[in-house]
């Protein structure tokens, strides 16, 4: 279980909580009543709550919307094999609900710190996995995220994708996955990967990602 220092913003006051991880469900509590969803823009209160609780919160399709979320995690970089554990800031704006079922905007901007520098996403994305490519690009050569969006045994769902929390692990068809290159390749391994993970993830079977493997490439 992880934790994050998190301030949450709507049109009715100002929170400080802690969002919890346990590595599949974010949670937080706010004004005394729990939130917890797969993605950051998913966070919803329990089905039976009384409405007159959830007057005091913003709400489209029973998830949270027309705020802010900004909190801090802290992600293992490997810096030349010296391995530490340094900040990535999130700062999230969720717009207001649309006639199209749709938020009129979800804006999604990671930084990231270590020593005396600091890595900033433009934010145009809405999603964990651009805004980390983003910072990664903009790192030294030899110094990299440790985490499962650098790994060489994750990948993403033609689909399509959620903003957090939708990567695919084919850490159980290593070898099978390392022959993919393309999107018809990618179909034969799709359904039989081994769980959905987060791309701040780690776990003991990380390898590097290299370019050109796997649908995402």
């Amino acid at each position: 279980m992880d934790s994050y220092e998190a301030t949450y913003l709507d049109d009715y006051g100002c929170e400080i909580t802690i969002i919890n991880n346990d590595g599949e469900t974010l949670s937080l509590i706010l004004r005394g009543i729990e939130f917890s969803g797969s993605d950051f823009d998913s966070l919803s209160p329990r089905k039976d709550l009384e409405v007159e609780k959830l007057q005091q919160f913003p709400l489209h399709q029973n998830c949270l919307c027309s705020c802010s979320i900004k909190c801090w995690m802290t992600i293992p970089l490997n810096n030349h094999g010296e391995i530490t554990r340094e900040k990535l800031f999130v700062d999230l704006v969720l717009g207001k609900p649309q006639p199209n079922g749709c938020l009129d905007q979800e804006i999604l901007i990671l930084s990231f710190e270590y020593g005396n520098y600091r890595f900033v996403s433009s934010g145009k994305s809405g999603l964990f996995e651009n805004e980390l490519n983003e910072i990664q690009s903009q790192l030294p050569k030899g110094v990299y995220l440790l985490a499962c969006i650098n790994c060489l045994y994750s990948d993403y769902s033609p689909y399509g994708q959620g903003m957090f929390g939708c990567m695919m692990c084919f850490k159980n068809l290593k070898t099978e996955y390392l022959t993919v290159r393309t999107k018809d390749d990618f179909w034969a391994v799709h359904d039989r990967y081994d769980r959905m993970v987060q791309e701040t993830y780690l776990c003991s079977e990380f390898q590097r990602r290299i370019v050109g493997i796997g649908y995402r490439g």
